[in-house]
């Protein structure tokens, strides 16, 4: 057993070296319909918002990797509340939505914290 499972491991470990040394650089999306996949859905709302997010999150930079890294939680945190706020919206799930609630408030609070940093170091805001 403990051999199937290392086998295992080692052959998962070595199939992005093997797919590169085949000249696959990664997956193949040209097939992919991506503008169909960001259309919100019932069951998946949340497909705009996770853009923005990532988006945000790849255009945000500063003076150094501390500062860059502060600025790329801050639109993480920002992404968080987005989509619980859209979980707010589309559910009536009693669960979710004291879980969307409070992810809300916390990561307005690490947002806030995050903003506090930044001033701390005599940066702006985002």
């Amino acid at each position: 057993m403990k051999i199937a499972a290392t086998m295992t491991v080692a052959l998962l470990m070595a199939s992005p070296a093997l797919a590169q040394d085949q000249g696959q650089q990664g997956m193949d999306h040209s097939q992919m319909n991506h503008a169909e996949m960001m259309q919100p859905t019932a069951a998946n709302p949340y497909a705009p918002s996770e853009m923005k997010m990532h988006e945000q999150m790849m255009a945000a930079a500063g003076a150094d990797a501390g500062e860059t890294w502060i600025r790329k939680m801050i639109e993480h945190h920002r992404g968080a509340v987005d989509m619980s706020q859209i979980a707010l919206t589309n559910t009536e799930n009693v669960d979710v939505r004291r879980e969307a609630q409070k992810t809300i408030d916390s990561q307005n609070r690490e947002i806030a914290t995050l903003n506090a940093m930044l001033r701390g170091m005599g940066k702006q805001e985002q």
